[in-house]
């Protein structure tokens, strides 16, 4: 066991751990921070993801002893009441169905829009690489990437959505207009 001083969200936590203990378990078990899912175990499916520094990282597979000093940011942290307008997009856009992959989906969507605040469709295509949704609303999900987050200064900081044609939003028509004609056949 080691004590670890950890900042989440913005709060220090002194911890007792083995160095070895995924942060995942830290957040969910120790801290009772359990927006942040487990999915696979193996930073395969995107679920766990928090943000490191602003950076998102995979939490099941991360050691604690690995953080050092980076402030962790979950999806708790974003805002207390679901305000945050990554998390508003979410929902004006009916994107969660399950929402097991929402919470990893948003905080990668996040750490993009901080380096890229109006981001092309395949800068969100890399961003969400790797992100699993077992209920398929990956078009929802890629649109939801699209808001545009204006400047916190402004009286009322909100969002606009950044006009894009979707790769995968022309293959799910062209998908859709087979089997539609398969039926009619």
């Amino acid at each position: 066991m080691a004590r670890f001083q950890l900042t989440i969200n913005g709060d220090r936590h002194a911890v007792d751990l083995a160095p070895d203990t995924p942060l995942l378990w830290v957040l969910r078990d120790t801290l009772q921070l359990v927006g942040t899912k487990f999915g696979c175990g193996q930073a395969l499916c995107g679920a766990c993801t928090v943000l490191a520094d602003g950076r998102p990282r995979r939490s099941c597979t991360l050691p604690v002893s690995q953080l050092g000093t980076a402030a962790v940011t979950t999806i708790e942290g974003l805002s207390p009441d679901g305000s945050h307008p990554v998390q508003r997009a979410w929902v004006e856009l009916d994107v969660p169905q399950c929402g097991w992959c929402q919470a990893g989906q948003i905080m990668s969507t996040v750490a993009l829009l901080a380096e890229h605040p109006a981001p092309t469709d395949d800068e969100i295509g890399t961003a969400l690489q790797g992100h699993l949704c077992r209920c398929g609303t990956y078009l929802r999900i890629r649109r939801a990437g699209a808001v545009q987050v204006e400047s916190a200064t402004t009286a009322t900081p909100g969002m606009r959505w950044v006009g894009f044609t979707s790769p995968s939003a022309r293959i799910a028509r062209t998908w859709w207009s087979c089997r539609s004609s398969r039926r009619a056949a």
